[in-house]
């Protein structure tokens, strides 16, 4: 197929991992290396076709990953991963420096390729949402419902405003309890470790709440294709409490001219460079992109609370401010839909119980999730089961950006730099 990285740098990594999965060869590509599986992936094997059978014996079949090498008076090169210090997932991270100054920054990723979207195939929907909720443990309601939401529009299934409204909710709650946890995170980043623990302490008080919500800290199973069910509604008055200690939080962390210092100006992705690079979520706002899935592509209308918060400096403090700002957002609206969700706050709708397409048919849920725009389409076979499932988490768009930004940091602000980011690996090692 022609291909058309030329005009979409997010359409050339497509095209590059469907060559990759599929054997989907294409044609004229300006970066036509591996993107998905690494080098002692064998030749010719695309694990996606159906006729891809069991996986041959792995080995060093092309060689070492071609690394683009930077050279110069001074210049040296720092490997970091893929396993690391703390418990995160692999990443293979190679510095080009000189002195303290970063040149050139290649991330590899896709070590924990899992076959994901592959385990979907012949599930029924109902059975598909225990590895939804899995794709990003972190963004269990945003994948959850983007996958119901492709489920809903390829079977026509209606779903009422309560149930909307209710998972309006949880997905504001998944946002607030990752957004505080990344605030402490960066603050804790730069030594104002006192920070962290006040930050980690609303964040338990978020996911004991969550838990009562729906019997799980990280929301599971509260979202199911036609319907949202949970057992109680959130206490106003704890989200109250919770944002006064927010405030607090975010007021020290500004006072304090070293915090400032640290984020300022540093790791800064221009609107440009995040506009050519397809950039989603916060990453996308801090830089000036007026971007948001619950605006441009609602599942229900939201309350006045609601509104797209952008900022324009692109740096670190811009990515820390504008997570402040979406908090309190979320808090607000969380409170309006409370109030106008009345009785109907504990919602069930209808169910996929003997409701099958008399024929094939596919659907696509958009969601704005904590990290971004996460994109599901489905195919259904006539009898109901799903032949084939696309998922698009935010970072698969976000990850290139950050070298991009990392250009000219040094390398200490390195780890401050990825957290403002926060990717995701498991979302984008499908």
């Amino acid at each position: 197929m022609p291909s058309l990285a030329g005009l979409s740098f997010p359409a050339g990594r497509f095209e590059r991992e469907m060559c990759d999965l599929y054997g989907i060869v294409p044609d004229d590509h300006p970066l036509p290396a591996r993107l998905v599986r690494h080098f002692h992936w064998p030749r010719g094997w695309h694990p996606m076709r159906h006729d891809a059978g069991e996986p041959p014996v792995f080995g060093d079949v092309d060689g070492p990953y071609p690394f683009r090498p930077v050279e110069g008076p001074g210049v040296y090169e720092i490997p970091v991963g893929p396993v690391h210090a703390g418990l995160i997932e692999p990443g293979h991270f190679r510095f080009s420096v000189v002195g303290e100054t970063i040149l050139n920054l290649k991330a590899r990723l896709w070590f924990v390729h899992k076959g994901l979207e592959k385990l979907f195939h012949g599930r029924t929907p109902e059975d598909a949402i225990e590895l939804t909720e899995r794709i990003s443990g972190d963004t269990a309601v945003g994948h959850t419902l983007a996958f119901c939401l492709a489920v809903e529009e390829a079977l026509g299934l209606p779903v009422t405003t309560a149930v909307s409204r209710v998972r309006a909710m949880l997905l504001e709650l998944e946002r607030i309890h990752n957004h505080v946890a990344d605030i402490g995170a960066l603050c804790n980043d730069v030594g104002y470790g006192i920070l962290n623990g006040h930050a980690q302490h609303i964040r338990e008080q978020l996911l004991r709440s969550n838990a009562a919500l729906t019997g799980h800290r990280l929301l599971r199973g509260a979202i199911r294709p036609g319907s949202a069910t949970i057992r109680q509604a959130p206490d106003v008055a704890q989200l109250a409490a919770i944002a006064t200690d927010i405030d607090e939080i975010i007021g020290l962390a500004l006072g304090h001219s070293v915090v400032r210092d640290r984020f300022t100006g540093t790791a800064t992705l221009t609107q440009q460079q995040a506009a050519d690079l397809g950039t989603l979520g916060y990453v996308a706002r801090a830089s000036g992109l007026d971007i948001d899935a619950r605006r441009d592509h609602p599942f229900l209308d939201l309350p006045p609370a609601f509104a797209v918060r952008t900022l324009t400096d692109g740096d670190v403090l811009a990515r820390f401010l504008l997570r402040t700002q979406e908090i309190k957002t979320s808090l607000n609206v969380i409170a309006e839909l409370l109030d106008t969700s009345q009785s109907h706050v504990h919602s069930t709708n209808n169910s996929l119980t003997g409701l099958a397409p008399s024929h094939p048919r596919s659907g696509v849920g958009i969601v704005e999730g904590w990290r971004g725009t996460i994109t599901h389409r489905v195919e259904l076979a006539a009898d109901g089961m799903l032949t084939r499932v696309k998922i698009v988490d935010p970072s698969f768009f976000n990850w290139p950006a950050l070298p991009v930004a990392l250009t000219d940091t040094i390398v200490p602000d390195f780890p401050l730099s990825n957290k403002s980011f926060n990717l995701s690996y498991a979302g984008n090692d499908l």
